[in-house]
């Protein structure tokens, strides 16, 4: 297994929280690099925390993933290591890690964390970040193996995150909010495949029907092809397309929570 672990978190830079799963980490496993990929996850924002971890993943080196978004800590819900492909996935058993496991091919063994001798003591109900996460992860990077932390789960037990859907039908492509970022950017289902398989291209006037509101705005190749405060549709990083406001916060001014569905369109 190599040397990185990453973590996502909703936990803030405000507390010690992030600092303390580094310092578990380092106690254990001292050699390891550790990525942050992301620690302002609105809270609790399970389906935010699974995109940004999905859409990040194929950039970062195989090892061991940490994802932290946890709204019911302390509940019955179950932490799960998960093997997919070169790749483990550490969290909890809530679809945080669904999607990012789905891109990195599919899980091949789950177990649930249930080996005591690889945590903390005591455990926290509420900060398994620390106690739990964070010194699996380490011992992993240690010599440890993937069926020691504890029994095997059947893979169809794994709870997932519906897959954002998006459709192509009668000259449209229907889709949803798959999440909105601190600018209000809003990302979208819709591949830029899709849009430009209904003859969708960039520079072209796009329809966006959103429920029984329509509204018209430019495609372009980024948010700043058009003046400040202007809507436009762009394809993002990710390859799907988003809706923004330059220098503004598109989610608000449309109105869009994750979510919401949306129907795209060319206009004459």
């Amino acid at each position: 297994m190599s040397p990185v672990i990453t973590l996502l978190t909703d936990y803030g830079l405000e507390d010690g929280y992030v600092a303390a799963c580094h310092g578990v980490i380092a106690g254990i496993a001292p050699q390891v690099r550790v990525i942050d990929v992301c620690h302002l996850v609105p809270s609790g924002d399970v389906r935010r925390g699974a995109a940004i971890l999905a859409q990040t993943i194929p950039y970062l080196p195989a090892g061991i993933h940490i994802g932290i978004v946890d709204p019911c800590a302390g509940g019955a819900r179950r932490a799960v290591a998960v093997e997919a492909g070169e790749r483990i996935f550490i969290g909890p058993d809530n679809g945080l890690l669904s999607w990012a496991i789905a891109t990195s091919g599919g899980a091949t063994a789950a177990h649930e964390i249930t080996n005591t001798d690889l945590l903390l003591s005591p455990v926290s109900p509420t900060f398994h970040g620390r106690d739990v996460y964070s010194p699996v992860a380490a011992h992993l990077c240690t010599g440890n193996k993937l069926s020691d932390v504890g029994s095997e789960i059947p893979l169809d037990r794994l709870v997932s995150l519906p897959s954002p859907i998006s459709h192509v039908r009668e000259g449209a492509v229907e889709g949803e909010v798959v999440s909105v970022d601190r600018f209000g950017n809003t990302q979208l289902s819709i591949a830029a495949g899709d849009l430009a398989s209904v003859g969708v291209r960039v520079g072209d006037t796009l329809g966006v029907w959103l429920g029984r509101r329509q509204v018209s705005l430019p495609f372009r190749e980024s948010f700043s092809a058009v003046p400040p405060g202007e809507l436009v549709a762009f394809t993002d990083s990710a390859g799907l397309i988003a809706l923004a406001v330059n220098s503004g916060d598109a989610a608000q001014r449309l109105g869009l929570p994750p979510g919401a569905h949306v129907r795209l369109s060319a206009l004459p």
